[in-house]
C-alpha cells in the first residue's frame, strides 16, 4: 500500500570520523554540544551516493539551525535541539517487510517507524541507499517534507525491496 501526501503533520579508527559543523556565524545553536550519532559502517553504495546528498543539505531545516555531529562516517547531519537527525547509507528497517505500508511524500517513499515514543523514524526506501530522518515526537513531519526534494534530486529512484 502506498499513500501519496504532499505535506504530513503529526505531533572507529578516526580515518572516516566526521564532525559536521555549522558556520562560525551561527546563532545560539553553535553553543549546543557536539551530538554523537551512531551510523552503520560505510558501504561502497554509501560512498558513491551519500556525498552528493550530504553536500546539498540545508543549513536551516524548518527553522532549526544545523548543529555539529560526531560519527564514524561523514554521512550524518543534525538540526536543532531536540535534534532532527539524518543518516545516509542505512540498511532497510527491520519492519520493512512485504505488505508493510509506505508513505510517499512528493517523489520519495518512506517506511515510517513509530515504535519509539520519543521520535518518529522516516526511512526512504526507494533510493540506492537508505536515508533515515529521526524526528523528535514533539515536532511534525515538515522537516521530512522539506528534505524530499533534495533526496529525489540527488539520489536516483530504485524500486523498494522489502525484506521477505
Amino acid at each position: 500500500m502506498v499513500i501519496v501526501l504532499s505535506h504530513v503533520l503529526a505531533p572507529g579508527d578516526g580515518s572516516r570520523a566526521a564532525v559536521a559543523s555549522a558556520p562560525a556565524s551561527s546563532s545560539a545553536r553553535g553553543d549546543l554540544p557536539v551530538l554523537p550519532v551512531a551510523v552503520p559502517p560505510a558501504t561502497p553504495a554509501a560512498d558513491t551516493f551519500c556525498p552528493k546528498l550530504m553536500r546539498g543539505l540545508p543549513f536551516e531545516l524548518t527553522g532549526e539551525t544545523s548543529r555539529r555531529v560526531r560519527s564514524a562516517t561523514p554521512y550524518a547531519y543534525a538540526w536543532g535541539d531536540p535534534p532532527i537527525v539524518l543518516r545516509c547509507g542505512v540498511p532497510a528497517p527491520a519492519g520493512f517487510v512485504a505488505g508493510a505500508g509506505l508513505i510517499q511524500i512528493n517523489d520519495v517513499q518512506f517506511y515510517v517507524d513509530t515504535s519509539d515514543p520519543s521520535a518518529t523514524v522516516w526511512t526512504a526506501v526507494d533510493r540506492p541507499v537508505g536515508v533515515q530522518v529521526r524526528v523528535p515526537s514533539k515536532l511534525d513531519s515538515a522537516s521530512v517534507t522539506e528534505l524530499t526534494g533534495l533526496i529525489a534530486k540527488t539520489l536516483p529512484f530504485r524500486e523498494p525491496t522489502p525484506r521477505k
